[in-house]
């Protein structure tokens, strides 16, 4: 199989951290949305990333949808999510969470690069949209003891968390404090040193309007 897309995306980038702590083989087609949109639109009719083309043939799109496939492929044992009950929807709301905050410093970096005239309540909107997740997500993390979000062993959260956390500070370096998100700079600095952290990682290449 092989994932499409490029590792400055946070959605992508959790992707391919997910299938290599899984130990799963893919080949990497480091698409770009704009630049090699022709070449995902076979896949994926949206163009959009990321994108996973299994071995015969079918095309899974959007992150969640891709991790929840290869969450079945390794069995509930191996599973980065928990398959029901209360932990599971503790895990699924970071997630939420986390990719919400994503998608809003993704549009951003869009408005910011894209527009010659940014539309102002836009950015607003955004910015406060990410400062009042990023609070959130700091005082949740701040009271877990363990090393993980939800224990000893990493999950699809701490990923999300990580990834989305990585790209914030690149695109804007002006909202992610690190003095007044110390949990959260911690929890991204502990992923962050873990091998398939270091491996799967790519300089942030905004696209140019």
């Amino acid at each position: 199989m092989f994932l499409i897309g490029q590792y400055d995306s946070p959605f992508v980038r959790r992707v391919a951290i997910a299938l290599r702590l899984y130990g799963l083989s893919f080949e990497h087609k480091p698409w770009s949305t704009f630049g090699d949109a022709d070449k995902i639109a076979p896949y994926n009719p949206l163009r959009r990333v990321p994108t996973l083309v299994l071995d015969d043939g079918e095309a899974l799109i959007e992150s969640t949808i891709i991790l929840d496939y290869l969450d079945e492929l390794v069995g509930p044992d191996k599973a980065m999510l928990p398959r029901s009950g209360v932990e599971r929807r503790k895990h699924l709301r970071i997630c939420a969470l986390a990719t919400g905050l994503g998608d809003k410093a993704v549009s951003l970096l869009y408005e910011r690069v894209l527009r010659k005239e940014q539309l102002a309540l836009w950015v607003e909107r955004c910015r406060a949209q990410i400062g009042d997740v990023l609070g959130v997500l700091e005082a949740e993390r701040a009271k877990v003891t363990t090393p993980y979000w939800l224990g000893t062993r990493i999950g699809h959260a701490d990923i999300a968390v990580a990834c989305v956390i990585r790209f914030t500070r690149e695109a804007h370096p002006d909202l992610f404090d690190a003095a007044r998100y110390p949990a959260l700079a911690a929890h991204a600095d502990r992923c962050e040193a873990l091998a398939p952290f270091k491996e799967i990682v790519q300089p942030l290449a905004p696209p140019k309007g």
